[in-house]
């Protein structure tokens, strides 16, 4: 069980604020520190808890610092893309140094290496961030998400079940997992040893294509779900998209390119292990989460 303080940042978002729920299920809140850039209306309710909470925001160096003082591990959750990535994950890097941080772990996105997928705007900041807790001299571990089943229908649509799954389809597979798995291997990384200097890829245990969705989907709700393999450009054209930033469509094809691809398709059962039992499927997720019912962000 851990014994020095351990920080949590993006505490405000599905992901950190996850796993601190889960750390507050395992450690005091005394143990316990989060930062956000709101934290008097994202944080309140971990504050209530006794959980120390601190105004920063990655590209604040001084606020981060501040903030790292007496912290020995920072569960650091990457940055949203087009955001500066680089500069913001060099400034919580080189903080948790200076400040004298222990070990830091690392939200990455799953990728194979030497394929020459590169993920829009994700990547590179990645494997900069991963390159820079190696160089730094402190324990690191990358816990490397492939898609989370929350976002999934991100790709397919809200509206599959009556208009058919109308994606770019690939050959390779892929395997989605929920936030609440990811952040429950998080918490395990974060209060047991054994885990420093380490990559975990956290894929799920069952892979499927694009072009097996409609028939996963129809079995799950019970009904028949139809299929198009439609070009790229109509992907963009999605109705989907509209009224999104102008990135999105673009981001999101590039997803679906990279599990296309096969970016996402080895199952390594290293979240299994971490978590100690077996990570929610595709097709219990939407059998009773599927269509969604609320927004995602």
């Amino acid at each position: 069980m851990a014994a020095g303080k351990i920080l949590v940042t993006g505490a405000g978002g599905h992901l950190g604020g996850i796993t601190l729920d889960l750390l507050l299920e395992k450690l005091p809140a005394s143990q316990l520190a989060a930062i956000s850039r709101d934290p008097t209306n994202k944080l309140k309710r971990f504050a209530d808890k006794g959980v120390s909470t601190y105004k920063a925001d990655y590209n604040d160096y001084d606020a981060l610092l501040a903030a790292f003082q007496g912290i020995e591990k920072v569960m650091m959750i990457g940055a949203h893309a087009f955001t500066d990535r680089i500069r913001q994950h060099y400034n919580v890097v080189t903080a948790a140094r200076q400040a004298g941080v222990k070990h830091v772990v690392y939200t990455s996105v799953q990728r194979q290496e030497g394929a020459g997928i590169a993920m829009w705007d994700v990547t590179e900041s990645d494997t900069f961030t991963e390159q820079a807790l190696k160089a730094s001299g402190m324990d690191y571990t990358i816990m490397m998400q492939p898609p989370f089943l929350e976002t999934f229908f991100l790709y397919i649509g809200a509206n599959a079940l009556e208009e058919g799954i109308n994606v770019p389809f690939g050959k390779s597979k892929f395997a989605p997992v929920t936030r609440d798995d990811l952040a429950a291997a998080n918490v395990t990384v974060l209060t047991e040893e054994g885990h420093a200097n380490k990559t975990y890829k956290l894929s799920g245990n069952e892979a499927f294509s694009f072009a097996e969705i409609a028939e996963i989907l129809g079995q799950a709700k019970g009904q028949k779900v139809s299929s198009k393999n439609i070009s790229e450009e109509e992907y963009l054209k999605w109705k989907g998209f509209e009224g999104q930033p102008e990135q999105l469509p673009q981001f999101r094809l590039a997803w679906v390119r990279a599990m296309n691809a096969g970016n996402f398709e080895e199952i390594t059962g290293d979240l299994k292990r971490l978590i100690g039992r077996k990570p929610t499927e595709f097709r219990d997720y939407v059998r009773s989460n599927y269509p969604p019912t609320k927004g995602l962000f």
